[in-house]
């Protein structure tokens, strides 16, 4: 693993563009979500799992595979 895998990145000003598309998609489609699955343990689950893509996607944004920054 990179030395920086777990440091936080800035997103340079081509990535923000890319981080705000994803975090758009991400709670477009929680909203999609809240609004069909019924109340409950699973609907939960979903809403924490999509909470968890949301934040590595933005992380894939700003990193390199090895998790250095891009």
């Amino acid at each position: 693993m990179h030395p920086r895998t777990f440091d936080y990145v800035d997103p340079t000003p081509d990535q923000q563009e890319s981080l705000r598309q994803v975090r758009a998609a991400a709670k477009a489609y929680a909203d999609v979500l809240d609004q069909v699955l019924p109340e409950g343990p699973d609907k939960t689950f979903v809403m924490r799992q999509l909470r968890t893509v949301a934040m590595w996607a933005s992380a894939a944004v700003t990193r390199q595979a090895d998790g250095s920054p891009r």
